[in-house]
């Protein structure tokens, strides 16, 4: 059988199976087995293909069928302008939160011009998503550092770092929010996509999230605002005057995340929608 004569039957057997966007799997389950890019597929699909390949694909489409995301059954996933290996250590990254790596390139260039070097912590990091992309993509001086309570976690971030060529401009740590620092005031940027899904949700997820995904980086306890509240304590402590903090955030979760900061004493509290309309991004500073 050629590629083409594979790709077909493949989405049309995904698609049968209920798997979402079995056009989109089956062209990257091929790309990935061809070491290409989607965009690239065209000319290759009139190629029959061998064996091997056809043995993996029938693997690659079990997986999808028995329900595994797509991203862990690729083992990579593009993420701004990085690919990075992505598997059942972490949770997978999602568009929404490029949007927030923007946000805080925004705030680090406008830092840029006082000459001094900010440190920027990323908590809850998985993949490294957020913190590699800031570092690949500010060219100026700067500390980026990545924590995650799970140290397998924390080995993949790692391993992202290598991967993307990072690895002297990027450290991880494995530590518990951020229980471990004990500098006052020497973070200039704190940024995270911490659990946010309420405890009792969990269970009506999609089952490619619930049953795959790790539960320690979706729950975020019964109102589903723990990690905010914990991390906006700490970071009155431990955030520069003028310091900055980051979040992505559930979309029904804005006004609570607005009084929050307002408690803790923030200020420039900004809270905005993603490209979908969704609620999804809460920033504010320290005065």
């Amino acid at each position: 059988m050629t590629w083409r004569d594979i790709l077909s039957k493949s989405t049309a057997y995904l698609n049968a199976k209920g798997v979402p966007d079995g056009a989109v799997a089956a062209e990257c389950l091929v790309a990935r087995l061809l070491r290409m890019r989607r965009g690239e597929l065209i000319p290759a699909l009139a190629h029959e293909a061998d064996e091997k390949r056809l043995a993996a694909m029938r693997r690659g489409l079990a997986r999808l069928t028995a329900g595994e995301p797509l991203q862990y059954v690729l083992g990579e996933w593009d993420f701004r302008t990085l690919t990075l290996g992505c598997d059942r250590r972490a949770l997978i990254p999602r568009p929404e939160t490029e949007e927030l790596v923007t946000r805080v390139l925004a705030d680090l260039k406008a830092r840029a011009t006082s000459g001094a070097t900010p440190f920027v912590v990323d908590v809850g990091t998985g993949t490294g998503a957020i913190i590699l992309s800031l570092a690949k993509e500010f060219q100026a001086p700067a500390i980026f550092l990545g924590t995650d309570v799970s140290a397998d976690a924390i080995a993949l971030a790692q391993e992202n770092a290598v991967r993307c060529g990072l690895a002297n401009r990027v450290k991880f740590a494995v530590a518990d929010g951020l229980d471990d620092f004990d500098e006052p005031e020497s973070i200039d940027i704190l940024v995270s996509n911490p659990p946010y899904i309420e405890s009792s949700v969990l269970a009506t997820l999609d089952p490619r999230i619930r049953d795959h995904e790790p539960r320690l980086a979706l729950d975020g306890g019964a109102s589903g605002l723990d990690f905010y509240d914990r991390y906006l304590a700490d970071a009155l402590n431990l955030l520069k005057p003028g310091g900055a903090v980051f979040f992505e955030i559930g979309e029904n979760q804005g006004e609570a995340l607005r009084q929050l900061m307002t408690d803790y004493g923030f200020v420039e509290i900004t809270i905005e929608n993603d490209y979908a309309g969704h609620t999804r991004y809460a920033s504010g500073r320290l005065a």
